[in-house]
């Protein structure tokens, strides 16, 4: 009898070479995720970096404002039909929501709606990574956050309104609810969601009540897998971007 070592492994080895071959959405930057999601060449950002539409509030509290404000607005086509991708940059202020960047969402649901309206069909996706609102624009972003979510509910008498949580950042605050507004809700195993994030709840109620660097916990409370299986997320896909994101549809949950 010959022994098979795990190199040798088929079973082993195709997960091996699915792993390497993977092109990773978590490492991606928001717009390489949007183009991702478009059909190839079908790409076209709204107001982008050379518009320069930043943050007025930013620069005066010291820090450097990003040209896109972190939020990546794109058209194009999705399977062949029409859609609107809104992405957000975690790398760019943990993802915070402030007055221009959610402005820019809170537009091109508008703009969706509008659409709908007026007869032409279009799919709105949002690709979520945010802390929530940034506290040095507070009050400016969650009225413009309340804005998002009243534009996802009109919207929402046309066509669904999907989400993905596509870092590891995760979506917290605001714009957790504004997750829970949408039709369909995808995460990454790897995701995480909830209304407070765990600093914050340790801060708040001490390290007692939760151990904000106890990953395994965390993980275990509010991460993808997590939500997936108690409902809050209608499906659960693979950090591959080139495997077509695939999910695990809400029939298929465990018990």
């Amino acid at each position: 009898m010959t022994d098979v070592t795990h190199g040798d492994n088929p079973i082993t080895k195709e997960r091996r070479e699915r792993f390497l071959s993977r092109q990773s959405v978590i490492e991606m930057r928001a717009r390489e995720r949007a183009r991702a999601l478009f059909d190839p060449g079908s790409f076209r950002e709204m107001l982008g970096p050379v518009d320069r539409l930043e943050s007025p509030w930013l620069p005066r509290q010291g820090i450097v404002p990003q040209s896109d404000d972190g939020v990546i607005v794109a058209r194009g086509q999705l399977a062949g039909k029409p859609a609107v991708v809104m992405a957000i940059e975690g790398a760019f202020q943990g993802g915070g929501m402030g007055e221009v960047s959610a402005s820019k969402i809170a537009a091109a649901l508008a703009l969706a709606r509008r659409d709908w309206e007026s007869g032409k069909a279009i799919l709105p996706v949002l690709l979520l990574e945010t802390g929530g609102v940034r506290l040095q624009e507070a009050n400016l972003g969650e009225a413009v956050v309340a804005e998002i979510q009243a534009e996802i509910i009109a919207l929402r008498r046309h066509v669904p309104a999907i989400g993905v949580i596509t870092g590891m950042i995760g979506c917290f605050g605001g714009m957790s609810i504004t997750a829970g507004l949408c039709s369909y809700l995808v995460v990454l195993p790897q995701a995480r969601l909830e209304l407070n994030g765990p600093e914050v709840v340790e801060q708040e109620a001490g390290i007692d009540e939760l151990d904000a660097g106890d990953k395994h916990l965390i993980w275990s409370l509010m991460g993808g897998e997590q939500r997936y299986e108690t409902g809050f997320a209608d499906a659960l896909v693979e950090d591959d971007s080139g495997g077509a994101w695939r999910s695990r549809p809400a029939s298929e949950r465990e018990g």
